[in-house]
């Protein structure tokens, strides 16, 4: 019998709000088994490019990434966001480790072809180094892994959380029985935007359809959603999105997705 893995993304919003923050931070530290965390950090991201007079491009809510602001992604995502995460899970017990796609070629991508839009130096995935992860997992410490990944040849890229959530518990799948959360600021999928608790419980591929094809499922959530069936159709076992409160083990109030 395969061991149970959880994989829970954290959005950039939840990091930004202090308590937001410490709250999943300790829910993410009492789940049991073993377990990953995966953050953004664009808005800090953002903050910190203003700061510095350098300019945020963004085509249909995805980043432009120049080499000024990859420089940027890195300082964030790869130090301030990830360091204060690994510090404050430390002081929680659990004992965390800071991971880019770099650190044990743990997730290798290509930089995304020039189509419609050059997006820079994005990255989409091309492999997860299921070993090394393994190898971390199993000697008791607890991947933190941010928004970059490598090419193998000394080249970083900015790649979307989401996907590489996705990309984690897929590619684990082959030797745990994964569920992965997606953790942001909604209580769930919601049939009506402008109702907190219109939460949709169950989503499974038919109703996934139907959703769109009546539009109650566009803008940033179709990327999220497109990320949780990909991962649902490479066999990872169950797919959650909610807010932080999905991770208290007696709460249902979060949308599943099935197939």
């Amino acid at each position: 019998m395969k061991q149970k893995l959880s994989v829970v993304k954290i959005g950039g919003n939840l990091i930004e709000d202090a308590e937001g923050f410490k709250k999943v931070l300790d829910l993410f530290a009492k789940l049991d088994g073993n377990k990953i965390l995966v953050h953004g950090g664009g808005n800090k991201a953002t903050e910190l490019a203003n700061q510095l007079g350098v300019e945020s491009k963004m085509v249909n809510g995805r980043r432009i990434t120049n080499a000024e602001t990859l420089d940027i992604a890195l300082m964030v995502y790869g130090g301030l966001v990830s360091k204060k995460i690994v510090a404050k899970l430390q002081a929680l017990g659990t004992d965390a480790i800071g991971m880019s796609g770099a650190d044990a070629n743990a997730i290798r991508a290509h930089k995304r072809p020039k189509k419609n839009v050059d997006f820079g130096f994005v990255g989409d995935v091309d492999m997860v180094n299921t070993y090394a992860i393994f190898k971390l997992l199993q000697a008791g410490f607890t991947p933190i892994f941010c928004a970059l990944t490598h090419d193998g040849k000394g080249q970083l890229f900015n790649t979307n959380a989401d996907t590489i959530a996705a990309e984690l518990a897929v590619a684990m799948s082959d030797q745990f029985e994964t569920t992965l959360y997606y953790c942001f600021e909604k209580k769930g999928v919601l049939q009506n935007v402008e109702d907190e608790n219109s939460v949709i419980h169950y989503i499974d591929s038919k109703g996934y359809d139907e959703l769109l094809a009546y539009g109650i499922i566009a803008d940033g959530m179709l990327p999220k959603l497109h990320n949780c069936f990909y991962a649902l159709r490479n066999h990872v076992a169950k797919v959650c999105v909610g807010n932080t409160n999905m991770l208290e083990a007696d709460n249902s109030d979060y949308t599943t997705l099935t197939l």
